[in-house]
């Protein structure tokens, strides 16, 4: 079972060390840069470790981006070891299922690198859906709630 968890000092090692493969390293950033800005945007960023039961696989930020004035999918990695085990879009959905449950918007936003098919690929098998925009090198995607 897919489940959310908060980062705490019990596990906080085991995200830092997580990692994506090498062709994918030049679309997301490290999770300890995630954390950094979680930190920094703590009133605004919501960090959570992805857990298949007890076994630690993923990472994923939800966020409120003020200058826009929207919520996002900030940050979002599944370790190498467990990609195309469906873990990516349970994931999605539960942290997309945490906004709507916390904060109601009408939608969500996310970026996708040019060039990352899997990504985009992904989000839109969960409902984002391109808007055009092309902004600091990311194509933006909103999900309609």
């Amino acid at each position: 079972m897919i489940t959310l968890k908060e980062i705490t000092t019990e596990n906080i090692d085991a995200v830092l060390a997580l990692k994506v493969r090498d062709d994918q390293k030049g679309f997301v950033v490290s999770n300890a840069e995630s954390l950094a800005k979680a930190y920094v945007y703590s009133k605004t960023a919501y960090p959570f470790a992805v857990y298949d039961d007890e076994t630690l696989v993923g990472f994923i930020m939800m966020g409120y981006y003020e200058v826009k004035e929207y919520y996002t999918l900030w940050e979002f990695m599944i370790d190498e070891r467990y990609q195309n085990k469906g873990y990516g879009r349970q994931a999605l959905k539960l942290g997309i299922d945490f906004v709507k449950k916390c904060f109601n918007p009408d939608s969500i936003y996310t970026g996708v690198a040019p060039g990352n098919s899997v990504a985009k690929g992904l989000y839109e098998s969960v409902g984002f859906v391109s808007t055009g925009l092309v902004e600091l090198g990311m194509e933006e995607m909103r999900m309609q709630l």
